[in-house]
């Protein structure tokens, strides 16, 4: 709602987005030198590129796409219910290439939802493990080129569902290395005791 079909650079909520009469998404665009990892909690994107691959995938699958020396990729969010809204939750984590393959041969790769492990270190807490081993859940490879594909990368790709109570101390990061979170759902969050303040 409030934006103008066909137009990309609306910057309407802070995110651009083709909306298109039929079918919206992000139609064929660039990538070159970094990584891309999509995962899709809910609703459906249909992937092409120019390496020939295309997929449709969602509801829990996540696409890891290399773009290394370049590719163009489209992805579209199809209609698929008249009857109700096409709901769309998904996470696009980007990551820098390593100088020494930032020209690689780009690579695409689907990690299917049924081949996504899911820990559950705690009383009341999931973790789907995309990147990253947690306890004896160990995600399927990273494609070969990948930054997470070097040793010592400490690249861990998790999403953490908890109920309400529920706590879990997250695994420490390697010496050098940085852990962000995001919050997206819920009312309260504690870390390390201290209240977080949610907007």
């Amino acid at each position: 709602a409030g934006r103008t079909i066909g137009q990309d650079f609306a910057g309407k909520d802070g995110w651009s987005l083709y909306h298109g009469a039929t079918v919206p998404g992000f139609p064929q665009h660039p990538h070159r030198g970094f990584e891309t990892v999509t995962v899709v909690r809910r609703g459906l994107v249909d992937h092409s590129d120019s390496l020939g691959a295309q997929a449709r995938y969602g509801e829990g699958d996540v696409q890891w796409l290399t773009a290394g020396a370049g590719i163009q990729h489209a992805e579209m969010f199809p209609l698929v219910h008249e009857d109700r809204e096409n709901t769309l939750e998904l996470f696009q984590i980007w990551l820098n290439l390593p100088a020494a393959d930032k020209m690689a041969p780009p690579f695409f790769a689907m990690f299917w939802a049924d081949t996504v492990p899911l820990a559950r270190p705690a009383q009341g807490v999931e973790v789907t493990v995309v990147a990253g081993a947690l306890g004896d859940a160990r995600p399927p490879a990273p494609p070969p080129h990948s930054y997470a594909s070097r040793p010592g990368s400490d690249v861990a790709i998790w999403t953490i569902r908890m109920e309400a109570g529920a706590a879990w101390t997250m695994p420490p990061a390697a010496r050098g290395s940085n852990r962000f979170l995001y919050f997206f759902a819920g009312r309260n969050l504690r870390i390390a005791g201290e209240a977080i303040a949610v907007d």
